[in-house]
């Protein structure tokens, strides 16, 4: 057999276990994550399949691409009134959080290698790089984890987690690339010289994201595409170009794939429910493959070689780095409780980013020499964090009675036919709506709309010509033409 064609069959069986054995952990209450990374340290040079992978460019390009994937596919889910009740939170963990993490972690690995006199010694510099790397939480751990155990967070905690994974990867992107110049370059920077860089970066990501935004929901409203199979691939080219563009541009990326697809996920457009459903899948098969490829990287000498300064490091960042960074940057928040601030601490979970971005200072392994061992000790403390954080979130939040009573917010399920040539749409009704008081038979609807169902304070009504239009009624209206609901919506108050 050549070997492409042994390649293949052996990486399409990886990836066939890979999928498959994401049932098994979630009947365990495992993260389907740490499994995919335990596939790939076993298939790797020397292991059971003895693959190898020697191109660390190609493997940190796709980790990027990936990344930029599930921060789309987290913004996209998004609903902006969501997150605007907790949006400086958010933003307090994701830049004051960040750098205290960074600092805390970088000073105590500095001082912990000093003390232990072992083999593995760290400068202040390597100290601070190792903890600008591990200072960002996961949003594919986060977003995955609390979605897939269904958990409903009293206080807005869902949201404000999923806001401060999805947009703390920048500021930590940025420290890690500052310190990693420094080591490399042995240069002084200045401080106003890092400042500038860091606004010029959100800045450039803020504005790209925005109007890219904005772009494609002006596009999606005017095209019209003769298959609608082409949008989620259309999607696919809008958050690639997004990411490179903007890194072409000098901002920062993931800042920009976020925002954009924050803004998509607080408007309606055709279609929205296929592409995020493709963005998803795509997400998810990514993160597969990204992972599997991180776990082929990994030596399982070297492994054990680091584990006692990867245990220390990683109760450090559980117990003390973490609850540090929350408590210090929500300290003034008058809406979150120490019950809140605990389980924001413990959801700190580490993941795909940390490991992506440890795979840069590998490229530059000729000036920062510790580079493999920093990349074998991220790789142990995600390891922890996914197996000690990750199965312990559902039982910490009822522990501190965090979770909410599970309530249907949505309208059932129903999936017409392919050859009905009608869509079901979910329209709520706003307080100062029109149409509320009005029987229905008094609405003046477009011809060939008609209101099917109707969800009220957690029931449902039948509607018949007499039913009362009463205020947050959520609305399910079958209609024929796409081009009905933006008269729809006017006439419910949703559009002016």
């Amino acid at each position: 057999m050549n070997l492409p064609e042994s390649l293949l069959i052996a990486g399409s069986v990886i990836l066939f276990l890979s999928i498959i054995v994401t049932k098994i952990s979630n009947k365990l209450g495992i993260p389907a994550l740490i499994i995919f990374l335990g596939i790939g340290m076993l298939a790797g040079h020397e292991k059971l399949a003895n693959i190898s992978i020697h191109n660390l460019v190609a493997a940190q390009l796709l980790g990027a691409i990936t990344l930029s994937l599930i921060l789309f596919t987290g913004g996209i889910e998004t609903e902006y009134k969501h997150i605007r009740p907790i949006l400086s939170s958010g933003i307090l963990l994701a830049t004051v959080g960040i750098l205290i993490t960074t600092f805390s972690v970088g000073l105590f690995l500095w001082g912990l290698t000093k003390l232990w006199r072992g083999s593995i010694q760290f400068t202040l510099l390597e100290g601070l790089l190792m903890g600008s790397i591990v200072s960002s939480t996961d949003a594919a751990a986060v977003f995955s984890i609390i979605r897939s155990k269904k958990m409903r967070l009293k206080a807005n905690l869902s949201p404000m987690l999923e806001l401060e994974s999805g947009s703390n990867d920048t500021v930590a992107w940025f420290l890690m690339i500052l310190f990693k110049t420094l080591l490399t370059t042995q240069q002084p920077i200045s401080p106003m010289h890092a400042f500038l860089t860091f606004l010029q970066e959100m800045v450039v990501g803020g504005i790209a994201g925005l109007l890219v935004g904005k772009l494609i929901l002006l596009l999606l409203e005017k095209l019209r595409l003769p298959n609608p199979s082409l949008y989620p691939g259309l999607m696919l080219a809008v958050v690639i170009f997004t990411y490179s563009a903007t890194h072409f541009l000098h901002g920062n990326s993931f800042l920009a794939v976020y925002l954009a697809g924050l803004i998509l996920g607080s408007k309606e457009f055709p279609y929205k429910q296929k592409i995020i459903q493709f963005c998803d899948g795509v997400s998810w098969l990514m993160q597969i493959i990204m992972f599997i490829i991180l776990g082929l990287l990994v030596y399982l000498d070297k492994l054990i070689s680091i584990t006692g300064v990867g245990l220390i490091l990683s109760i450090f960042l559980m117990f003390i780095a973490r609850p540090l960074s929350v408590f210090s940057a929500l300290f003034f928040s008058k809406t979150l409780n120490n019950k809140h601030k605990i389980f924001i601490s413990w959801v700190g979970l580490r993941g795909a980013v940390p490991i992506v971005f440890a795979t840069y200072p590998l490229l530059d392994i000729a000036t920062i020499d510790k580079a493999d061992v920093m990349y074998h000790i991220v790789f142990f403390v995600v390891i922890t964090s996914l197996l000690f954080q990750g199965t312990t979130l559902s039982p910490l939040a009822k522990f501190l009675e965090l979770e909410e009573p599970m309530t249907e917010d949505r309208m059932p399920s129903i999936k017409l036919s392919e050859e009905v040539n009608s869509e079901l749409i979910e329209l709520t009704v706003p307080d100062d709506s029109p149409i509320i008081g009005k029987r229905i038979v008094q609405l003046s609807f477009p011809e060939n709309s008609l209101i099917v169902l109707i969800k009220r304070k957690g029931g449902f009504v039948i509607p018949r010509g007499d039913t009362i239009v009463s205020e947050r009624d959520l609305l399910m209206i079958m209609t024929e033409k796409k081009e009905t609901v933006d008269v729809i919506k006017k006439q419910l108050g949703i559009l002016h």
